[in-house]
């Protein structure tokens, strides 16, 4: 994937929204491509960085079908986006 400008990945993220059932399977198949070149591009602690990654952990966990491995994923992400910007802010922000 080629890296993208910061408003192609905002309309991903829209687009990625998880609120129907329907759409997870197809939420966690663009996250998994796209979050490693936001990463990239917009840097870790970046905000879409960080929302990607929550709604990444969201449809793991919101999936009905997800296994174990799923929602410790799932655990791992999330713990790891609400790690990321207390770094520069220190354990005192909220």
């Amino acid at each position: 994937m080629r890296d993208k400008h910061p408003t192609e990945f905002k309309k991903m993220v829209e687009r990625g929204d998880i609120k129907g059932t329907s759409k997870r399977k197809e939420a966690k198949s663009v996250y998994r491509k796209t979050i490693p070149v936001a990463r990239r591009v917009l840097g870790e602690g970046h905000r879409l960085t960080l929302k990607m990654r929550w709604q990444y952990a969201m449809a793991l966990y919101k999936d009905d079908g997800a296994t174990l491995d799923d929602l410790r994923e799932a655990v791992t992400t999330l713990e790891d986006t609400v790690r990321l910007p207390r770094r520069p802010f220190g354990s005192a922000h909220p």
